[in-house]
């Protein structure tokens, strides 16, 4: 599918029908990363409609001169938003800088949004990230894109990076995320941080942007659970995806119970 909004075309595919859940991927991939990830967590709840963009720059996603910014690309995303749900309020999740722009969204439109899912959130605050470790594997397999970002290096984690990871180099617009990542931070916003249902998981071995930054959002989500799960990196998503699904199940029910799915 492809949306226009304003100069930029953006890209995505959907499964499903009912509420619209927003799930946007880090960066230097597209959707077919979060598609993999996210889809077996969710393709068994009835009733939501799961909305998978690339976001500007990766997959087929154009990233016209006029975005040189971070700022530029949350306002695409929110006129994508606005665009795709209609008048529907919706669920975002966000992996790594999908994270950081599902964050933004959610404390600029919180009327718009029923529940808020984080997934080894990059956050400008970022610090005591641990060193790359491997917990599984030979440590010799795959190139070093996938050495760097796996903590789990078994053929099976290797074979998902070759699948939905690595492909995603070839269709990146280098020029343009070059442009965007000069000035990757947001500028700050007097809207307050998200107060619906959030759950928010790090990965204990994530060498990318670690997990003390991730747990100190709980301090402004009043209605976020935590969780830091062991022997999982920044490629969290692949290496613990039953875990995953246990957690965003108990985020879904307790949107249910907060009457916002409504």
């Amino acid at each position: 599918m492809r949306t226009r909004v304003e100069e930029v075309v953006v890209h995505s595919v959907e499964h499903g029908t009912g509420r619209p859940v927003l799930v946007l991927h880090g960066a230097g991939v597209d959707h077919r990363e979060a598609e993999a990830c996210f889809e077996p967590a969710l393709d068994g709840v009835a009733g939501l409609r799961r909305i998978y963009p690339d976001l500007p720059g990766t997959g087929r996603t154009t990233a016209p001169p006029t975005l040189g910014s971070a700022d530029d690309v949350l306002d695409t995303l929110l006129g994508f938003a606005d665009e795709v749900t209609g008048a529907t309020a919706y669920l975002l999740i966000g992996h790594s800088a999908g994270a950081y722009f599902a964050q933004a969204m959610a404390a600029r439109r919180p009327e718009r949004v029923v529940g808020l899912a984080l997934v080894c959130p990059l956050l400008p605050a970022t610090r005591d990230v641990p060193p790359h470790r491997v917990v599984a594997g030979p440590g010799r397999l795959g190139d070093d894109g996938f050495r760097s970002y796996f903590v789990v290096q078994t053929p099976e984690m290797l074979d998902r990076y070759e699948r939905v990871v690595a492909p995603a180099a070839a269709l990146l617009d280098e020029a343009a995320l070059e442009r965007i990542g000069r000035r990757w931070q947001l500028a700050p916003h007097p809207a307050p941080a998200y107060a619906g249902p959030a759950v928010v998981v790090a990965g204990r071995l994530d060498s990318t942007v670690g997990y003390a930054a991730a747990a100190d959002l709980l301090g402004a989500h009043p209605h976020a659970s935590l969780a830091v799960l062991d022997d999982a990196g920044h490629a969290l998503p692949h290496e613990q995806p039953e875990l995953l699904r246990a957690l965003l199940a108990e985020w879904l029910a307790r949107v249910e119970r907060s009457g916002r799915s409504g």
